[in-house]
């Protein structure tokens, strides 16, 4: 694990005093990721077919 060096001392008074958490980044965890890929990936697939059913309607 590397050692995160502060921006201030007020950011390491938070993080050493008062435990406030050293950022991961900002990622989800896993199932909200897969549940957000599914949502997006069908909202894209569904859009491409309505497009491409809408040029081969008789």
């Amino acid at each position: 694990m590397s050692h995160h060096k502060p921006f201030n001392d007020a950011i390491d008074h938070m993080q050493r005093v008062e435990g406030a958490p050293v950022g991961r980044g900002g990622r989800l965890p896993k199932p909200i990721n897969f549940i957000g890929y599914f949502l997006f990936g069908g909202m894209f697939i569904m859009t491409v077919l309505i497009i491409f059913l809408h040029f081969f309607q008789g």
